[in-house]
């Protein structure tokens, strides 16, 4: 047994008789049971935050329950335990127990505070094993600090993952204290054990959260799709009252466009993020001034600014700015912030664009005088499926992706967004940071002249049109011959096939997702009748994932059209299919 401390023995006692059978004197022998006896008190101890923190519905729970039980056990005056922020450099004091009298050092932390030598250590997963502050630390090796809370002696236990310090406890003493080897891997133990539980706890949560968000979009989606539906529904019921009123079926017309237009957003957003999400997209990198992304997205957000009546200000730097950028994709990512920025703010509201360089940065600044953002929104404003406005009364539209599609497209062109408010009714300003190109290049030539656009009605041509999708299939059928061309309608692959050789079409639009033969199937068996050796194929679907490009192209289609396809994708690609013989 070790002298100077507290130990434990087993001992046995036993009497020893004399002649006449009488207690004469007591035999006692001993074996030491200190160190026993200290691993049965640890593992009492650890079952006891195990089922303390098995129980615990909630972070701060666990660590109410370990602190205390640690503390307690070992007599401290402090038990802390903190998670390192996100920057690695800043520890946030969560929770501490502490005996009566000690106050509580629950706050945010500079690691510097230790001192470099021991913040470096900490990083790599070493113990803080201090005995007494004063004759071990020097001023400014953290020893300031911990006079400054009455702290003589100190435990500091960091948790490292993945190469990351991710945790630490610490176990405070306000007089000297010689820590043994039990105690300090007590500590150790308890870290590990809390931050797994933690962990735990925290991942149930982000399930329920997420399952939450799921929820809410399934049911803004179908609130969204059936906003658009409603005046569609209204509007063809109105063409068939109005015939023979040309204002009256212009108008409707118009609404109809409207609306399809944005039922078509929708789904591309929702396809734009799986794509992003899952590393699917592939930008087109061109050398662009700054100056023509933000008047590409202007003119895209134009509409809605003009119909809110918001004035809309610029203010760009006097020369051209190059970035090396796919303008498709960036001018998306201002066009949101725009639209939102039109969206949120009342009727004749400020929305401004500025940009600045700063170093070989870009700032582009979208700011508003809307509805702003509360403080405790700012942090998730950019996650999927979040929108600054849910209540019924001010439901301004959309999924909740626009924002997170922006951070995932910015970070696709090594930058970052962030967002700034003041608080509800002040206001919101999204910054996007943007590298600027290394070098200037020379303005790309201006594109040469094309002829006008023919329209659908380009040609007389031959086109056999596929779809089971029998109302998709007919309205466009009716389209395609109120152009003057001749249209084969068939609703399934093997009908195709059977009339093909003697329709001997220009042109096939074929559907992908078909029941029995699907449109990939159809498509490879058209390419082998000899008949039809100049056919043009075109896939017309809802599947648009570059993989399934990939199979069309690989089906033996020549195009790749999306549901609905535009008048205007339409009219490209007849003008572009010669006509047969036939």
């Amino acid at each position: 047994m070790q002298t100077g401390g507290r130990g434990y023995a087993d001992m046995t006692i036993a009497p020893l008789l004399d002649e006449a059978g009488r207690v004469a004197c007591l035999s006692a022998t001993g074996t030491d049971a200190t160190e026993r006896r200290r691993v049965e008190e640890r593992l009492r101890l650890l079952d006891d935050i195990g089922e303390a923190t098995r129980i615990a519905a909630e972070p701060k729970a666990i660590m109410e329950g370990a602190t205390r039980l640690l503390g307690e056990h070992l007599g401290a005056t402090r038990v802390a335990y903190a998670d390192l922020e996100p920057d690695n450099d800043r520890f946030t004091i969560r929770h501490d127990w502490t005996e009566p009298g000690a106050f509580s050092t629950v706050g945010v932390y500079s690691l510097d505070l230790f001192g470099s030598r021991a913040t470096s250590n900490l990083r790599v997963g070493r113990t803080l094993v201090v005995n007494d502050v004063d004759a071990e630390l020097a001023p400014d090796d953290g020893a300031d600090m911990f006079n400054q809370i009455g702290i003589k002696a100190i435990i500091c236990c960091p948790l490292v993952k993945q190469h990351r310090l991710v945790a630490l406890m610490a176990v405070h003493q306000r007089t000297p204290r010689r820590w043994s080897e039990d105690e300090i891997a007590l500590v150790d133990a308890v870290v590990e054990r809390c931050w797994a539980h933690i962990e735990r706890v925290r991942s149930t949560e982000a399930l329920r959260e997420a399952d939450r968000h799921k929820s809410e979009f399934l049911a803004t989606l179908a609130h969204e799709l059936r906003n658009p539906l409603a005046p569609i529904r209204n509007g063809l019921e109105v063409l068939r009252i109005s015939e023979g009123q040309p204002a009256a079926t212009a108008k409707v017309r118009a609404m109809m466009e409207r609306q399809v237009g944005q039922m078509v957003h929708l789904v591309n957003d929702l396809l734009d993020i799986a794509r992003v999400s899952t590393g699917k997209v592939v930008l087109k990198v061109e050398r662009i001034t700054l100056q023509a992304v933000v008047a590409s997205a202007v003119e895209t957000s134009l509409p809605l600014l003009e119909a809110a009546h918001h004035t809309l200000q610029l203010r760009m730097p006097e020369q051209a700015v190059w970035l090396d950028v796919d303008l498709v994709r960036m001018s998306q990512v201002l066009s949101n912030l725009l639209s939102n920025a039109a969206k949120y703010t009342p009727g004749a509201g400020r929305i401004a664009v500025e940009a600045e360089l700063e170093g070989g940065e870009v700032l582009i600044r979208v700011s508003d005088t809307g509805i702003g953002i509360a403080p405790e929104a700012i942090a998730s404003i950019f996650d999927m499926f979040t929108q600054v406005e849910r209540s019924l009364d001010r439901s301004k539209g959309g999924l909740g992706i626009g924002l997170s599609l922006v951070r995932h497209l910015v970070a696709l062109h090594g930058g970052t967004v962030g967002a700034e408010s003041r608080g509800p009714g002040q206001g919101s300003s999204f910054t996007v940071r943007l590298p600027v190109a290394q070098a200037v290049a020379a303005p790309p030539p201006a594109p040469a002249a094309t002829a006008a656009d023919p329209g659908i009605q380009a040609q007389g041509l031959r086109i056999l049109l596929v779809d089971d999708n029998t109302d998709a299939a007919d309205s466009l059928a009716s389209l395609l011959e109120a152009a003057g061309h001749t249209v084969c309608t068939v609703y399934d692959g093997g009908e195709a096939l059977r009339l093909a050789p003697s329709f001997a079409p220009d042109l096939a639009f074929l559907d992908i997702g078909m029941p029995g033969m699907d449109g990939y199937q159809t498509a490879r068996a058209l390419r082998a009748l000899p008949q039809l050796d100049g056919l043009r194929l075109a896939a017309l679907t809802g599947w648009g994932a570059a993989e399934d490009r990939v199979r069309s192209r690989e089906a033996g289609f020549d195009h790749h059209l999306l549901k609905p396809a535009s008048p205007e994708q339409l009219a490209q690609l007849l003008s572009f299919t010669p006509r047969g013989e036939g």
